[in-house]
């Protein structure tokens, strides 16, 4: 594991606090001082910060946040918009964001404080829960694709400007219901298991429909509920047993 990782998985540090850290020679391994940021911890090192010795963490939290419109899921922006680590309470500024939902979308938003569980969530197939309105009807077309799947050459309308990833593949969604449909509008749900970058708008955007609004109120299991726009909550007991239970899962199928 590199070394910037490893204290921003055991301490308070976010990676790039832990790069500074590193580089003014306030980290050691043993009695060595690292300034190599390339440098990986091995197993049975001791890490040094600032002379005291880094306790490994094995316990991690996790905890929702229902992300409101207009905030970024980043920590900073350079054009000074509001991003989500401006709401969240200090104590959480170093947590990591498992996935994302875009500047105009909202909903529920899990961080974590361990970096491998991010990652294990993040690559999962596990069901993310939307509510959409786009601008138009539902035509059979758009149902068959849900039902069947697509794949597209060019998938860059619906995409951020920025973004320079051009084709997808989309997975039949797990489930959808359509709530209404209308020439001038449609809401419906969707249950999708992967969570390209901006993978439901993409979608849409190909049969010429804006989302005009995106909700997400579940994912791995945890649902939005009743959680105020803007604030935080733990996991419940029962959540927090559900994870770790398919956390030992995977963890089991990667050793086969």
């Amino acid at each position: 594991m590199r070394i910037n990782k490893y204290i921003s998985h055991n301490t308070k540090y976010s990676r790039r606090e832990a790069d500074e850290l590193i580089k003014s020679g306030k980290v050691k391994i043993g009695h060595k001082v690292v300034t190599d940021l390339s440098t990986k911890v091995e197993p049975g090192d001791r890490v040094f910060l600032n002379g005291k010795p880094i306790k490994q963490k094995h316990k991690f939290t996790v905890i929702v946040y229902n992300k409101p419109k207009g905030e970024l899921v980043t920590k900073r922006d350079d054009r000074g918009r509001r991003t989500i680590y401006d709401t969240l309470p200090k104590k959480f500024s170093h947590f990591i964001p498992i996935g994302r939902l875009d500047f105009a979308s909202e909903g529920l938003l899990l961080l974590t404080d361990s970096p491998k569980v991010a990652s294990a969530l993040m690559e999962s197939k596990l069901e993310r829960v939307y509510y959409l309105k786009i601008k138009g009807s539902i035509t059979p077309d758009m149902e068959e694709a849900m039902r069947e799947g697509l794949f597209l050459e060019d998938a860059t309308k619906g995409a951020h400007e920025k973004n320079s990833q051009k084709s997808m593949s989309f997975s039949p969604f797990v489930a959808y219901k359509i709530i209404k449909n209308s020439p001038a509008f449609s809401k419906l749900k969707v249950i999708i298991s992967e969570g390209k970058n901006r993978e439901l708008r993409r979608f849409f955007a190909y049969f010429d429909r804006e989302v005009m609004d995106l909700k997400r109120v579940g994912f791995a299991g945890v649902e939005l509920g009743v959680l105020k726009e803007g604030k935080t909550r733990y996991l419940t007991k029962r959540e927090y047993e559900d994870l770790r239970a398919y956390l030992k899962e995977l963890e089991k199928t990667n050793k086969k």
